[in-house]
């Protein structure tokens, strides 16, 4: 069973804005990591992804996440991660991974 995840970008001068929509499993993490990826090595600046619409991210996801920040620590960026919802917000606390990404409202 596969579930949506929309993945959309936007282009500023020092960074470029993901937009996730849906969720984020084990279905979809490899189109995420795929993507996400590719948009860091051919833009080499800040990642912001924009969680406003995502309603669901497991553990693969959050993996891809981590793995992303590690590829855009290798040109000397960072990743924010903007507009969690509740749900999502304690996973990243639970984790430890809000004092890895910069987590924005």
């Amino acid at each position: 069973m596969s579930s949506e995840l929309n993945i959309r970008e936007e282009y500023t001068d020092n960074a470029v804005v993901v937009f996730l929509s849906g969720e984020v499993d084990i279905y979809n993490s490899q189109k995420l990591k795929e993507r996400l990826y590719k948009i860091i090595d051919d833009n080499k600046k800040d990642l912001k992804i924009d969680c406003t619409e995502l309603n669901y991210i497991d553990s693969t996801g959050l993996g891809i996440f981590v793995g992303a920040l590690k590829k855009v620590k290798q040109y000397d960026k960072k990743i924010h991660i903007c507009k969690l919802k509740e749900n999502i917000k304690k996973l990243f606390v639970i984790t430890g991974l809000d004092k890895l990404f910069i987590i924005e409202e």
